[in-house]
């Protein structure tokens, strides 16, 4: 650290003492330390998260032994109970330092891991990878294919609430289908949610809607199946034929979800806070995750306020037949109570979905102090409002930053402007064009349903960046080009996705040291700024201070800047982009 003298004392003031604010800034003037600089190498992309490490393993049957992280059980009860209550009060009863996200590299971006892979963000995905949503071509069912009773049914579902079963597919696999409730605004859910996850870079299952018969469908004896909050019931012909029945169409189909089975060891969901202890990778808390923080954004863009751990699962990948070393892959799942608002079927309840906790505490207190008499933002939603596929699922009634999970989820809890702007940066990338591609994937008879979520959907994206675009600079894919690497070259996107009138984006680059750079426009939202040399081709060391660079970025319309930093490394290499500060 470099000690800097305070200034002398003043004289006193006419009140008789050195006044506070010349006192405060001697203090912080005291010492000074120099400005952090990245380091010249690399971003990370890749997490070593994703390398095998060894767990312990344990004896089974003669030749065979089990290896993975223990199954961890979720009760959705309990679950329930520790973030509405418990994790609340033990949270207020410490002191906790909360910061920024730990798991980001140097250019302000999340790396390739156990739990996110860039997609959306890094590359452009068509409208058939889009669509697709991670299905193989392999995974792809059509029901009409199969012979009459060759599809085994080998499980009956457990845990959650919607009922189904598990099936042996001759050729295909194991996968887990679904009851719809009778409703195709379920199955537009899975796979509208699914879709979108998988794009934004979360690993899901292969999701797809069927319309299918019961002939295909062989059931063996002395399964059961346990929803939550129910008992053990035997799943035999008459629950098979009352879970179709719930959702046949006058052609004697039944529209259901399958979800290709996951690939390797299920060991249960993981949870928004904490780690595994038993997984020695998992040394990030969870709340901690950029990834995990920034789904909130995600999740009120789907309105899919039923985002706990209940819809997540950890597999065990190994790395060969012996089971260990492996690695554990974090997967979202089960997305049905999106797209709508009408959790439990309470005309009051659903009204407040998306803007209140089921238990909210600040919501309860705010009405004891004013004796219920102030406006809250579900009052203007009536049954007069209410969609008959979608509730109160709107654009009109939604604001990002307020929006609410069904209850406090610790992860979303700690999003910060960081996080938020990283994720609008990646939904930036949904064009009205794939939003359409997406709705269209849904089983809907009616257009007029197909409309209003295309509508919806596009109108809360709109508020999402309209929020989170305008704060911290939206400057996206900065890059060093050019033959001579002397270019640094980006796109707005704030600018990208008119967010403003495009004659209010003034792009202007300064040097730390207050020089204007030209910038050069390519179009409303692509610019370069020409880096100019100040270091040799020999001379100091690549590393060395003298060839470090700063340019402060802005647009005009973003409320803060953004600070790239580069090393010149001589006319001959050009400049390394080091790293971006918002």
């Amino acid at each position: 650290m470099n000690v800097r003298r305070p200034p002398p004392p003043r004289a006193p003031s006419a009140l008789g003492a050195t006044p506070p604010m010349v006192l405060a800034l001697s203090l912080l003037t005291a010492c000074a330390v120099p400005e952090r600089r990245f380091p010249l190498r690399p971003p990370l992309w890749r997490d070593t998260d994703l390398d095998p490490v060894l767990v312990p393993c344990s004896g089974g049957a003669p030749g065979a032994r089990s290896c993975a992280p223990a199954a961890y059980q979720s009760s959705l009860l309990w679950d329930g109970a520790d973030s509405i209550a418990f994790r609340p009060l033990s949270t207020a009863s410490r002191l906790e330092r909360r910061g920024e996200a730990v798991d980001v590299n140097s250019l302000d971006e999340v790396p390739d891991s156990a739990w996110f892979t860039n997609r959306l963000g890094v590359h452009p995905v068509d409208l058939d990878e889009l669509q697709r949503a991670g299905c193989r071509a392999d995974q792809l069912l059509d029901p009409a294919a199969f012979p009459d009773g060759s599809w085994t049914i080998d499980a009956g579902k457990k845990g959650g609430s919607v009922n189904g079963f598990r099936v042996l597919v001759p050729g295909k696999g194991k996968y887990l289908v679904k009851s719809t409730q009778g409703t195709e605004r379920v199955a537009a859910a899975d796979l509208i949610g699914i879709a979108i996850y998988h794009a934004v870079g979360f690993d899901t299952p292969c999701e797809q809607a069927l319309r299918v018969r019961r002939a295909p469908l062989t059931l063996r004896p002395g399964l059961e199946y346990k929803l939550s909050f129910d008992k053990r019931r035997p799943f035999d012909q008459a629950a098979l034929a009352r879970l179709l029945a719930e959702t046949t169409a006058p052609d004697g189909r039944a529209l259901v979800t399958a979800s290709a089975w996951l690939p390797g060891t299920i060991i249960g969901p993981f949870r928004y806070q904490g780690v595994r202890d038993d997984d020695p990778n998992d040394v990030i808390p969870h709340q901690d995750r950029r990834e995990l923080r920034a789904s909130r954004l995600l999740a009120a863009w789907l309105n899919h306020f039923d985002t706990r751990e209940g819809n997540t699962l950890d597999t065990w990948l190994a790395s060969d037949a012996s089971g260990s070393p492996g690695y554990v892959r974090h997967y979202q799942i089960d997305t049905s109570e999106s797209l709508s608002s009408d959790g439990w079927g309470y005309d009051e309840l659903a009204r407040r979905m998306g803007h209140a906790y089921v238990v909210d505490w600040g919501e309860l207190a705010a009405d004891f102090v004013t004796l219920g008499v102030r406006h809250r933002p579900w009052d203007d939603l009536s049954p007069a409002r209410h969609h008959p596929a979608f509730g109160y699922f709107d654009a009109e009634h939604f604001t990002p930053e307020l929006w609410k999970n069904q209850y406090p989820n610790e992860a979303f809890d700690r999003m910060t402007e960081r996080d938020g702007a990283w994720m609008a940066r990646i939904l930036a990338r949904f064009t009205p064009e794939m939003v359409r591609a997406l709705v269209a994937t849904a089983p809907f008879t009616n257009p007029e349903d197909s409309a209003y979520l295309t509508g919806v959907l596009e109108g809360r994206l709109h508020k999402i960046l309209e929020r989170y675009l305008t704060r911290l600079a939206p400057f996206a894919d900065l890059r060093v080009v050019g033959t001579a690497r002397d270019q640094l070259c980006g796109v707005d996107l704030a600018a990208l996705r008119v967010l403003r009138d495009p004659a209010r984006f003034h792009f202007e680059a300064r040097l730390t040291d207050g020089a204007v750079l030209p910038v050069r426009r390519l179009s409303d939202s692509a610019l370069c700024v020409p880096l100019p040399h100040r270091a040799p081709d020999g001379g100091p060391p690549d590393d060395d201070a003298g060839r470090y660079l700063r340019i402060v970025l802005r647009d005009g319309v973003a409320r803060e800047a953004m600070a790239a930093h580069l090393y010149d490394l001589g006319p001959a290499r050009g400049f390394v982009l080091a790293g971006l500060q918002r």
